[in-house]
């Protein structure tokens, strides 16, 4: 076993800039780990913890061993309730992607049961957010459009009768 070198408080913000560099060339386990030392450092750090977040659904339906049950811990561990809102849409956004990335059979029902949670979430943090802030009214239209496109819909409750004799 390893025991973990640790960052300076200094270099924290060079490594979130780091972090986030990974993430834009699809490299997100390495924007993870590097999120899980500055968290080391600053437990509380809440633009880390929104990377980190976003690096574990990057990672989502890719073969990576990330679970949403990670993601959802992250989550629980931020303080501002419009992001609460806004990253618990995320969350099921790219679940639902990586169901119809899958392909299985019905994945697409899956996916829109995904989609419209994550819609759900996103319409509370349009009624929270900041001033001059629409991102979750991109990300419900986004949501509406892969419904859309795709023609998902919810699965058909199936009626079952048992005859008694």
């Amino acid at each position: 076993m390893f025991e973990l070198k640790r960052l300076s408080e200094e270099a924290i913000p060079a490594a979130l800039d780091k972090a986030l560099r990974y993430r834009l060339l699809n490299e997100p386990a390495e924007a993870e780990s590097i999120c899980h030392d500055v968290l080391e450092i600053e437990p509380d750090n809440q633009e880390a913890l929104v990377m980190l977040l976003l690096a574990l659904t990057d990672q989502l339906g890719r073969g990576y061993a990330v679970g949403v049950t990670q993601a959802q811990e992250v989550l629980d561990r931020l303080h501002d309730e419009y992001e609460k809102a806004y990253y618990a849409g995320i969350i099921c956004e790219r679940r639902a992607k990586a169901q119809l990335r899958q392909q299985y059979p019905g994945a697409g029902y899956d996916a829109y049961e995904f989609l419209r949670e994550g819609m759900s979430w996103f319409e509370k943090a349009e009624a929270l957010r900041p001033p001059k802030n629409d991102d979750a009214i991109l990300h419900w239209n986004t949501c509406a459009r892969i419904i859309m496109g795709n023609q998902l819909g919810p699965r058909m409750e199936e009626k079952v009768e048992v005859q008694l004799e």
